[in-house]
């Protein structure tokens, strides 16, 4: 499989969040998941004072603009192009050009990847954040946002929880 890399979609403004719900709904429906890593809004938090009270909210880091993790090849382009919502990729003419380490630094977006000594299936046990000190059993792994799912138990019942890499240890 060739190398994924990070790269930066026009939309028309206001439609970031749409493309995005559009494109994962097309991984899902044409099993892109190997392809089509991940898609991002890159949002931001902001100071706003209104009629005298401030508020955090978020707001969109580049409005118009969406980021893709994706294997560039004739059926992703055509899948990310013919999005509804989409103008284009970012780059000269026609030709999608990766963002450099560099550029997605300031993102907030990984680019080492780090290497765990578990895979799903496997007892894992977690050791910072919120859900520290429980245990749980692999059920899936995101290499791209760098977690993995683990079933905890909650109220009786088993919960899917979302637990970074740096906060498990394996079991084994």
């Amino acid at each position: 499989m060739a190398d994924a890399n990070w790269y930066v979609v026009h939309t028309y403004s206001g439609y970031e969040n749409k493309v995005k719900a559009n494109i994962e709904k097309t991984i899902e429906n044409r099993h892109l998941e190997d392809e089509i890593l991940e898609v991002r809004v890159p949002m931001q938090d902001v100071m706003e004072v209104k009629n005298g009270a401030r508020k955090n909210v978020q707001k969109k880091m580049f409005p118009g603009y969406v980021l893709i993790n994706m294997v560039m090849n004739d059926d992703t382009w055509y899948v990310v192009r013919n999005t509804r919502g989409v103008t284009g990729f970012v780059g000269p003419g026609s030709k999608p050009v990766p963002l450099s380490k560099a550029e997605m630094k300031p993102l907030g977006i990984k680019v080492d990847n780090i290497t765990v000594d578990f895979a799903e299936g496997d007892t894992i046990a977690v050791i910072a954040g919120v859900w520290k000190d429980t245990v749980g059993v692999v059920q899936r792994m995101d290499y791209g946002k760098q977690t993995a799912t683990i079933n905890v138990e909650l109220f009786g019942r088993e919960t899917p929880v979302e637990i970074s890499f740096a906060e498990v240890r394996s079991m084994q």
